[in-house]
């Protein structure tokens, strides 16, 4: 069996798989600026060049755009690579990796301010391209990430602005490059985008955990009671979210057996056996499921079953009543049926406050019912035998079944084994 993912496990292949989509998805965007900034250059060139001393900075801008994206193509690569590996991205490596691309707009920026106006360069579209990189961050799935992508893209486009505004003479002047509060406000702009930006990633990795999380509560419950419920049940529990830590619950708890099932087989093969168990079990579960009920464990030649938990229904004796008598015609049915020998069971019912919940350790649980309520159970079941019935019933179970429980014969007070007080007893089967 593969071992279980951990949490720190599916979210280390989350973020590598988003880094991944992070990374195609601006190979793509870069493709398409390449494109578009060719069309545009091709249809408006002669306004390029009123701005443009030369071409070198286009060339120099479109050339870097270029490299941006083989780099992120290689990259995109070599984490999938690892991804392949089972390895994580070493988070060194993620910083240095946003440090890198935030730095391309800024590298434009130099590139073409040496062949055009720096104030216009400033302003341009250049600077929206950091905007990008800070959107896109999100999809890194860290909050700091984000926030340092914002911070570089903050700084740069500062510390460009304040080199241009000291050092760019006559171009720079009369312009709002000139006043240290335009370029700090837009850089501080910057920097709350990428706060804004790691918000949401964040609240991106927030979500993962939690549907990593619930998927971890399906398996668990499902794995917890495998085919011992109902479809019903199972949908029940995992809408409502109940636990299965111990706790009080009202529970009618019944024990079957098959009488005489020892002498029954002595003299059949083991595949004859287990024919008969699977028969009678299988009637058992179904009946036991359809009532809302769950069994919890078979006992060789019988099962304890409990109505009432997981899901308390407030109908908890009045399913089991049903359960039981239904269970009798079914055995009766598959007799008749020639599917089983003539068989007769013995069914006994009790309710009560219980513990449930799951017992064992971490190597393995099982979820149980524990109280004196299954002890009983138990002994009720045994004397069906004294008093030649297939369903015994306490008086509790009767008076909290009330119409579910009608044609019950009265046995009386039974001294059961182990109680100094006698419990009234029922036939009803």
């Amino acid at each position: 069996m593969a071992p279980a993912v951990s949490f720190e496990d599916h979210l280390a292949r989350e973020i590598v798989a988003s880094e991944r989509m992070r990374m195609g998805a601006l190979a793509a965007l870069l493709a398409i600026l390449l494109t578009v900034f060719g069309v545009l250059y091709a249809i408006y060139h002669a306004e390029y060049r009123h701005y443009f001393s030369t071409p070198v900075g286009i060339v120099r801008s479109g050339a870097a755009l270029a490299l941006l994206l083989v780099y992120e193509l290689a990259v995109r690569y070599a984490v999938g690579r690892r991804a392949a590996a089972g390895k994580a991205i070493p988070e060194a490596l993620r910083f240095l990796n946003a440090l890198a691309e935030t730095s391309v707009p800024s590298l434009l920026i130099v590139f073409i301010a040496r062949e055009a106006n720096p104030a216009v360069v400033l302003q341009g579209a250049a600077v929206l391209i950091y905007g990008v990189f800070i959107v896109l961050s999100t999809m890194r799935l860290d909050f700091r990430l984000s926030v340092f992508t914002g911070s570089v893209a903050a700084v740069e486009y500062v510390a460009l602005c304040w080199y241009y505004a000291g050092t760019g003479g006559a171009a720079i002047s009369d312009t709002a490059l000139e006043s240290p509060p335009f370029y700090l406000a837009k850089g501080a702009m910057l920097l709350l985008a990428g706060l804004a930006a790691g918000f949401v990633a964040h609240q991106l990795k927030r979500r993962v955990g939690n549907a990593f999380r619930a998927q971890e509560e399906r398996e668990r419950i499902l794995g917890t009671f495998g085919q011992q419920v109902s479809p019903e049940i199972v949908e029940a529990l995992l809408r409502g979210g109940a636990g299965l830590a111990s706790r009080r619950a009202f529970v009618c708890v019944m024990f079957m057996d098959i009488r005489g099932f020892t002498p029954m087989v002595e003299n059949m093969s083991p595949e004859e056996i287990v024919a008969i168990q699977n028969a009678v079990f299988g009637a058992a579960i179904d009946v036991v499921n359809r009532h809302r009920g769950v069994i919890h464990q078979f006992l060789g030649d019988g099962f304890m079953a409990s109505f009432g938990a997981p899901l308390a229904t407030g109908a908890e004796c009045q399913d089991a009543v049903a359960a039981a008598r239904e269970l009798v015609e079914r055995i009766e049915a598959l007799a008749a049926g020639g599917t089983i020998p003539p068989t007769r069971i013995g069914i006994g019912l009790h309710c009560g406050e219980a513990v449930t919940g799951n017992v064992g350790s971490a190597l393995r649980k099982q979820y149980s019912i524990t109280g004196n309520v299954v002890i009983l159970a138990a002994r009720i079941e045994q004397l069906t035998k004294d008093h030649s019935a297939q369903i015994l019933a306490s008086g509790e179970v009767l008076t909290a079944a009330r119409e579910g429980a009608g044609n019950a014969t009265p046995i009386g007070a039974v001294v059961v084994k182990g109680r100094n007080q006698p419990v009234e007893l029922f036939r009803l089967a």
